[in-house]
């Protein structure tokens, strides 16, 4: 007999999937923000590379680490440069 729903073990497969696609998902997209910001940071070239081979090579680790010791100045000229972005 043909049935057209999948089994319900491949069901929970499909959304197991799915789920650590989405996490997968947002932890690059975290990982993409994080090297932005180091990169933005007033930092010296070598300490902002230090900062972005870390958060390639240890995604989780280097990101918990950046997020708690990480480069906190950013650049002046690096925000909004409009007049009314400007504007207090």
């Amino acid at each position: 007999m043909i049935t057209c729903k999948p089994p319900e073990d491949k069901l929970m497969n499909d959304l197991g999937t799915y789920f650590w696609i989405a996490v997968a998902t947002i932890l690059l997209l975290i990982d993409l923000w994080a090297i932005v910001s180091v990169f933005r940071s007033d930092k010296t070239d070598a300490t902002k590379a230090m900062w972005a081979l870390l958060i390639l090579a240890l995604p989780l680790v280097g990101l918990a680490v950046w997020g708690i010791a990480g480069p906190r100045g950013i650049k002046r000229g690096t925000g909004p440069t409009s007049d009314e972005h400007s504007k207090g």
